[in-house]
């Protein structure tokens, strides 16, 4: 007797390539490995100290208030694998004003997360802020070849949960008492993009980062149109 139980499509189950310690080059910023020797200095001034708490408090670390809690923490980051973090570095000043980490890397079913991500106020509502996250968005898709691109998120962070609608992630639901972080209960949005969608998401970041969608006030002309919807069914 045949099996008609439906299943998915064939794919190509060749596994992706593992994310590299690669530098990632932009029109304002670089994406580049995380070294603490280059970029400790900025990273340190940019998110440690009582006036940054809140840049740290839907992540598992921070925040800092001394150099030294801080250094240990940016070198076991560099060190690490998987997660992979890199520094996001402003061209024209050469200044580290923001991080973010490839992580959950699934190379056998081609799906990785990206995360960890921390931005300066230096960083925060910029075009950079927004390159950085295409940048690393390209590499996953067209140069290592991952099916699926996850953000994922604290269910209470609305910063965080907007953002990944705005650069296309599609919503996929909740995760109700998902982790305990920092002593208290996590519940976890789910957000992916697909490689499928992918080459539509990058013309829209093309448009959106064109030099010409900017006035000589570096204001947006034209705003960056989320293409996911709001939820997967």
């Amino acid at each position: 007797m045949s099996n008609t139980l439906p299943i998915g499509v064939a794919v190509d189950a060749r596994p992706a390539r593992v994310p590299e310690r690669v530098a990632l080059t932009g029109r304002d910023v670089d994406v580049v490995p995380l070294d603490p020797g280059r970029h400790a200095d900025a990273l340190f001034q940019g998110t440690a100290g009582s006036e940054h708490d809140a840049l740290w408090t839907y992540l598992f670390d921070g925040p800092f208030r001394d150099r030294p809690s801080f250094d240990r923490a940016l070198e076991r980051k560099a060190a690490s694998a998987d997660p992979l973090f890199f520094a996001i570095v402003d061209r024209a000043s050469r200044r580290a004003v923001g991080q973010a980490a490839l992580m959950r890397i699934e190379p056998a079913h081609r799906v990785v997360e990206v995360g960890s991500i921390v931005y300066t106020p230096a960083l925060q509502r910029t075009r950079g802020g927004t390159e950085a996250m295409y940048l690393m968005a390209r590499y996953v898709f067209e140069e290592l070849q991952y099916r699926r691109y996850e953000w994922k998120c604290n269910a209470l962070n609305a910063a965080s949960r907007s953002a990944a609608l705005r650069l296309g992630f599609a919503f996929e639901g909740v995760f109700r008492q998902h982790m305990i972080v920092k002593g208290r209960t996590r519940d976890t949005a789910w957000y992916s993009m697909i490689d499928g969608e992918w080459p539509a998401r990058k013309i829209e970041f093309d448009r959106w980062l064109s030099p010409d969608n900017f006035d000589a006030g570096g204001r947006q002309k034209k705003a960056l149109r989320p293409t996911a919807g709001s939820t997967v069914e």
